[in-house]
């Protein structure tokens, strides 16, 4: 499992290199481009990527109590979230249009960087047991979410997210 943690960090740094090198080559009218096969800007859009790791965040503490529940609750739980589907994605679109005005390019490097040493941190002290222990996961959100993620699937998921998107981007 040291070989999955470290796998996983590698990943981390290599996004945070990625973002780096986008934002260091990009003027104002790059980023205010349209990305490729996106609605989003490419500052829209590097955010959302920035934005992946901050909702892993946040779901960890969610997945850590998901764990604990009855099989059945966690079934009921994705259930409920995948209903709202419909609702997730224009929120999702809407709401990184938002926070790209906020967290721009002269903040999203500091953001993903503090965002994954938060992560980083918290994987070093998670338990091996706990890393392979898999939780129902709404499919329908994002093409990364199975049916079935362990802990571990879901730290590794914001770097996912990122190489995926990082092909839209329409920068020099």
């Amino acid at each position: 499992m040291d070989q999955v943690r470290e796998q996983i960090a590698a990943s981390y740094r290599r996004d945070a290199a990625a973002l780096a090198g986008f934002l260091s080559g990009a003027d104002r009218s790059s980023l205010a481009k349209h990305s490729e096969g996106t609605r989003w800007s490419n500052e829209q859009l590097l955010f959302h990527m920035v934005f992946g790791y901050m909702v892993v965040r946040a779901l960890i503490p969610l997945v850590h109590l998901l764990i604990k529940c009855p099989p059945w609750t966690r079934s009921a739980f994705c259930a409920v979230l995948n209903s709202g589907t419909r609702l997730f994605h224009p929120v999702n679109y809407l709401g990184s249009c938002a926070a790209a005005t906020v967290y721009n390019h002269r903040r999203m490097r500091t953001r993903l960087g503090r965002t994954q040493a938060a992560i980083l941190a918290k994987l070093a002290t998670e338990d091996i047991a706990d890393l392979q222990r898999c939780v129902d996961f709404p499919r329908r959100w994002d093409p990364f979410f199975h049916e079935r993620m362990s802990l571990a699937d879901v730290y590794a998921y914001p770097s996912l997210h990122f190489a995926f998107h990082a092909r839209q981007l329409s920068l020099p």
